[in-house]
């Protein structure tokens, strides 16, 4: 039994001769009729009389052509399937996210990607949350994360954590079940920013308790945690870059609860490649992540 097989009964059924289903294949009328003799050989049955002005399939016929129909549909989605993966081989994939991203979330997405897909070439750039927009707009990537997509923007959301007080051990502020901006407003602060626009001072300002003892400004969250410890000052810092030790440290609630959200975007006024939808479809399929113990219920500004 070969395809030949399965393609000569199916087109005997659908043209009601051995003339016309020749015709159709644009094989011989001998070979239609030895690939139809073949199979019943093959199979122990007869699948068609043959008659004076054409043929008719049997009842076993019927059923046998069913499946035959069923197993060249199916041969056709392999070869679709086939044909896909060998233009994603040679495909190239251009993203762009900010720092904290490349930190806590990109790398293992990444290192998916490349295992569902080995044959993309995957360049990723790491730059602040500004240039990932300027790039897009530009056209100059496939996709970035941003932060905090627009509703109504089309973006997959690949993870979200919240916004969390960091204090050195024995801050009088420590032992509060939750703090405010307000409370924060006056006190040593080191800023880290993340490569984002949207950080502590930007957050501070927006609820209208700017903070006013700024100590240190850092781009690292890591960074600001460890001059925490060293008592430069306290820190405000996303839920996912807290550290597993946290000698010395006092970890505290925000109130109201304050998220941010990491949205992965495709360049706008052009379809995306091949590659970039297959990026996009693979991290939709899995679970965002969220921060560790972070419910976060009001997305941050």
């Amino acid at each position: 039994m070969n395809i030949s097989h399965l393609r000569s009964l199916v087109a005997l059924a659908d043209c009601g001769s051995f003339t016309a289903a020749a015709a159709a294949l644009g094989v011989t009328q001998s070979g239609v009729s030895q690939a139809v003799a073949a199979l019943e050989d093959t199979l122990g049955i007869t699948l068609v009389v043959r008659l004076r002005r054409g043929a008719e399939l049997t009842a076993a016929g019927e059923r046998i052509v069913h499946h035959a129909r069923a197993a060249l549909d199916a041969l056709g989605r392999m070869r679709t399937e086939a044909q896909g993966a060998r233009g994603l081989n040679a495909a190239r994939l251009r993203i762009a996210g900010f720092p904290s991203v490349f930190a806590a979330l990109l790398p293992a997405a990444l290192h998916r990607f490349r295992t569902l897909y080995p044959g993309i070439t995957v360049t990723a750039l790491e730059v602040d949350d500004r240039e990932v927009e300027s790039l897009l707009a530009a056209g100059k990537i496939d996709l970035g994360v941003v932060l905090n997509p627009a509703r109504g923007r089309a973006a997959a959301i690949l993870g979200r954590d919240s916004w969390r007080p960091v204090f050195p051990a024995g801050h009088r502020l420590a032992r509060r079940p939750a703090v405010t901006f307000s409370d924060l407003a006056g006190e040593a602060f080191v800023v880290a920013s993340g490569g984002c626009a949207v950080n502590p001072r930007a957050l501070a300002a927006a609820a209208g308790a700017p903070l006013r003892n700024v100590q240190i400004e850092v781009r690292d969250f890591t960074s600001a945690i460890a001059l925490v410890r060293e008592g430069a000052g306290m820190a405000l810092v996303p839920e996912s870059t807290l550290p597993d030790n946290r000698r010395g440290l006092r970890i505290g609630e925000l109130s109201p609860r304050l998220e941010r959200v990491f949205g992965l975007v495709a360049a706008p006024n052009r379809e995306p490649s091949r590659a970039a939808q297959a990026f996009i479809d693979a991290m939709r399929t899995s679970t965002p992540r969220r921060g560790r113990g972070g419910s976060g219920r009001d997305r941050a500004p």
